[in-house]
């Protein structure tokens, strides 16, 4: 049986992710070969993904590897190496159903933020409402980059949809790889504004400023108190 024939959106399934690994590269959340993503397939039991050493803007319907949930690489994309971050892409597929993509990327100001070793705080409404909180997840035992052994423990809470890895990255995740990927683009966004607002503040001398509460006024809504 053929893979088109197993797996009938594959080719909608691939053409997204070129799509979408070409947006990271040209708003330059990713540059060369680093970082990768994923999507999983309609049969729920296979996942497309970047093998190692193929740029973001180089994906390609035959350069990107399809892979079974359990670890098994199909035919196709010969003379690649699987991803160095395969295994937890599978192991966060395998562990939350809602998960259908994810953008993983090494996005300067957000990896600038998690090699300082700081939690990047979400202090625009955007990011109160799309993403809640961004985990800081360190390096492995060893000094290593982080692996499922790290990254999924993480994840099991259903609540976590973005999370940063110290010295690494970034990861968003996602029922499309649209989704997935936009919170990649709000989560160097909000690394940059706490840049830009943790320096004025040092300049002018202040060490307290406001956070928002709630993402949406229909939130606030809920909680005000009547007069």
């Amino acid at each position: 049986m053929s893979d088109t024939a197993r797996f009938p959106d594959l080719h909608d399934k691939m053409d997204a992710l070129i799509a979408t690994a070409r947006r990271c590269f040209e708003r330059g959340l990713q540059t060369n070969a680093g970082g990768n993503l994923s999507v999983r397939l309609e049969a729920g039991d296979a996942i497309v993904i970047k093998p190692s050493g193929v740029g973001f803007a180089e994906c390609a319907r035959d350069n990107l590897q399809v892979v079974l949930l359990d670890g098994t690489i199909m035919p196709g994309a010969e003379g690649l190496k699987p991803s160095k971050d395969l295994d937890f892409h599978l192991d966060l597929y395998r562990i939350r159903d809602d998960i259908n993509a994810i953008v993983h990327c090494h996005s300067p100001w957000a990896t600038g933020y998690a090699s300082a070793g700081l939690e990047i705080p979400c202090l625009t409404v955007q990011t109160i409402e799309k993403i809640g909180r961004m985990p800081l997840i360190p390096l492995s035992a060893n000094g290593g980059p982080q692996t499922e052994v790290e990254i999924s423990p993480v994840f099991r809470n259903t609540a976590i949809r973005a999370a940063v890895l110290a010295n690494h990255g970034t990861i968003g995740v996602g029922k499309t790889l649209m989704a997935a990927q936009y919170l990649a683009e709000i989560i160097e966004e909000t690394a940059h504004i706490a840049y830009v607002r943790d320096t004025l503040m040092a300049a002018h001398g202040k060490t307290v400023a406001d956070l928002p509460r709630y993402g949406t006024a229909a939130d606030a809504a809920k909680d005000r108190v009547p007069v």
